[in-house]
């Protein structure tokens, strides 16, 4: 079993990890018979290190120790306190990824050394960067980042083969979990699983549900007992046990019309306890997320349509993910396509059973599927062109496009625009919009040393994208062969060299280990981002863009006072990029601060 690699689901409320073994596909046991493991990480009150259900079960008594919901912040420039230090979000996952690790190797009998790690559709680059540091941190060579949708369809494909239904059909796999959601449109025939397209929300799941729930019994106290959401909010304790009850009455309406949120000596008002005894309905909550299962079906609509099908092509709907056991999903996608939905493989299960496919897959073991991905975004550049009908310097020239199956290479030539210019910028951006200052930038570098020439000069742009979601740009001068490149592995939160080692130290010194041993641990290749321009500064503004588009998002729920907060914070930090693009990023870190302040504000 020494060449064997597993497949795990990373999630945000849960992760499993599962092996191919004898032709049969396994889910490892965590503990009492339980293949699942709670995405929680937290310290006891003796400082040893808690992963899984553990670390859930203290969650309530001690929140300031415990860290939930980790995959939501993966990607983000933010430090996450537990104890008396600070980590990253992909060493709080690397944590839990180095416990599944070692219930595989218990389980196995030998050393696991290679994993398939899978992700939401819609992660981002910098998302599925920030996964693949947590592989590494915790010892493992990550073979491959999958798609969560594709894992899916591949453990559908899997089992629909092993039954000889060999019948070409295209699906909709629609995945609602903890924290994210996405829809995939796919086309399954014969040993084929070809993803056609991809849409989704990497802030839309089941914790949602559970605000709202939150939401409900706290306007129920604040009616019936006088508590007030200050009151409320500066008990901690009181909080994590309402969160614990929310989600565990989301779960009981899956199956009853009725559910209980029941909690004794929850707070204490004028001396004396306030209990809550709040019975909510099936029908009360689902109109609470009616809004969020709505912007699903939406987005199923979107891949549809990037897929160029109607409803009336597809042949079968596949349900993945703990929260779509909720009957409103099932009962809104077989109104939208007349198809009952299945849920035969445990949607809690069937990811990490396709990433244990794609890993026997990569180790040349027999398998019954084969897979085609696509990038669920556009990735492009700025040029100067025309757009509203004047001359514009930022328009998007997407390179390639979103569903675009992969790994793909597009190439496009560009020219220079002056006279004897020796020096073009080239920024790299994702997303859709015309206007490249309304995508994200991910990434830039300039290409310098140019020949002296007239205008007009081809400066040839290749654009690569390989099986993981990672960007290669690279520019080239034509006639002369000058050529710069960049490696996007993650706008934001890549490990500068030689922190990797350290952080896995960190890691495993929690475990009670004094160094890492595993194969993986020199695995890890910086990118070539340092020849093009300083690391830290472009860094820095790369983080910037990433808290304004968090930012953007949260503006459309906040309130009044809130939103000013947010505006002004987002204004302050655009005033300062300017000055940190010439090396002086000093203004720029400490906008980025207060901004940081308001949205964690925001999101606690």
């Amino acid at each position: 079993m020494s060449n064997v690699i597993v497949g795990i689901d990373l999630g945000t409320t849960n992760s499993e990890i599962a092996v191919v073994r004898n032709g049969r596909i396994e889910v490892i046991e965590i503990e009492n018979g339980v293949p699942i493991l709670p995405s929680v990480v937290g310290l006891g009150e003796d400082n040893t290190l808690l992963v899984g259900a553990a670390a859930r079960n203290q969650y309530v008594l001690h929140p300031e120790r415990t860290i939930r919901s980790v995959k939501r912040r993966m990607g983000e420039a933010t430090r996450l306190t537990l104890g008396d230090k600070q980590y990253s979000p992909s060493e709080i996952s690397a944590m839990i990824l180095l416990r599944l690790k070692k219930i595989a190797e218990a389980h196995l009998g030998a050393p696991v050394h290679r994993a398939v790690i899978t992700v939401p559709a819609y992660f981002s680059d910098a998302q599925r960067q920030a996964t693949r540091e947590a592989g590494e941190i915790a010892g493992l060579e990550v073979v491959r980042i999958l798609n969560e949708p594709t894992a899916a369809a591949l453990a559908y494909g899997a089992q629909r083969g092993a039954s000889g239904q060999a019948k070409a059909r295209k699906a909709l796999v629609y995945d609602l979990g903890g924290g994210t959601f996405d829809v995939s449109i796919v086309n399954m025939e014969g040993d084929v699983v070809e993803v056609l397209a991809s849409h989704g929300n990497n802030a839309l799941g089941g914790d949602d549900f559970d605000r709202r729930i939150i939401d409900f019994a706290l306007d129920h106290l604040r009616t019936v007992h006088g508590i007030d959401a200050e009151t409320a909010a500066a008990s901690p304790t009181a909080m994590a046990r309402l969160q614990r009850a929310a989600e565990a009455a989301k779960i009981a309406l899956s199956d009853r019309p009725y559910a209980t949120l029941a909690e004794e000596f929850l707070f204490e008002k004028n001396g004396a306890p306030v209990h809550l005894s709040l019975e909510i309905s099936r029908h009360e909550y689902e109109e609470m997320i009616e809004p969020y299962i709505t912007e699903t079906m939406d987005a199923v609509h979107v891949a549809l349509t990037g897929a160029h099908l109607a409803v009336a092509d597809i042949d079968e709907v596949l349900l993945v993910g703990g929260a779509t056991r909720t009957p409103m999903v099932s009962r809104l996608l077989e109104a939208l396509t007349g198809i009952q939905p299945h849920g035969e493989i445990d949607p809690d299960l069937c990811v990490a059973m396709g990433a244990a496919i794609q890993g026997e897959t990569i180790a040349g073991g027999a398998t019954p599927t084969v897979l085609i991905d696509v990038t669920p975004y556009t990735f492009g550049t700025s040029s100067l062109a025309i757009l509203d009908g004047r001359e514009y310097p930022y328009c998007f020239v997407p390179l390639i496009r979103k569903n675009t199956p992969i790994p793909a290479s597009r190439s496009e030539v560009f020219y220079t625009v002056f006279d004897n210019q020796d020096v073009v910028e080239v920024m790299v951006y994702q997303g859709e919009a015309p206007d490249a200052l309304d995508n994200i930038e991910i990434g830039r570098f300039k290409v310098e040393g140019l020949r002296k020439v007239p205008a007009g000069n081809p400066i040839v742009l290749d654009f690569s994208i390989d099986i993981n979601g990672i960007l290669q740009v690279r520019a080239s001068e034509k006639k002369s062969g000058l050529e710069y490149a960049i490696t996007i592995d993650n706008a934001i939160s890549r490990f500068e060299e030689g922190k990797l080692d350290e952080a896995r130290g960190r890691i495993r010194s929690m475990f009670g280990e004094d160094s890492v041993s595993d194969e993986a641990a020199g695995t890890a290749q910086a990118g070539s981002q340092a020849e093009v321009s300083p690391l830290g500064h472009r860094r820095t503004v790369v983080e910037a863009l990433a808290l304004i588009e968090k930012a953007e998002r949260l503006l459309k729920t906040a309130g009044a006072d809130d939103r000013e907060d947010l505006i002004d914070s987002m204004e302050a930090v655009r005033d300062a990029m300017a000055p940190a693009a010439t090396g002086d990023d000093t203004v720029l870190q400490q906008a980025m601060g207060t901004l940081a302040d308001v949205l964690y504000y925001l999101d606690n």
